[in-house]
């Protein structure tokens, strides 16, 4: 089996509000991204799981965005997915991303995944 590199990539979709509906989004971004040959972090998808923090509580909230935003470290790039629209969380991620020269690409899944 050959390695193939795959670009580092951040995931930003939304996820307060319709929160079932959000996740469900989030995943065919996820595959999207796998996709395209990249190597996805949505951390919104990690980090809201049971037991590990809890979204509805601000300071769980943001250590989970800041946790997800670490990766921008080593990231070479942030996707933002939006059809769902751009909540103030993802406005978050998009600034640092370019605050730290980050490229950042705007994209909407085929119209049958979405």
């Amino acid at each position: 089996m050959e390695f193939t590199a795959m670009k580092l990539t951040i995931i930003e979709s939304p996820y307060a509000g319709d929160v079932d509906a959000n996740i469900g989004y989030a995943r065919r971004c996820v595959k999207d991204s796998l996709s395209r040959g990249e190597s996805p972090v949505a951390s919104h998808l990690l980090y809201t799981q049971p037991g590990i923090l809890d979204d509805d509580i601000p300071e769980e909230r943001q250590l989970g965005i800041d946790a997800g935003l670490a990766w921008r470290r080593v990231a070479e790039q942030t996707v933002v997915y939006t059809d769902r629209g751009i909540s103030n969380g993802m406005e978050y991620g998009i600034r640092l991303a370019m605050q730290s020269g980050i490229p950042v690409i705007y994209r909407s899944l085929p119209a049958g995944s979405r």
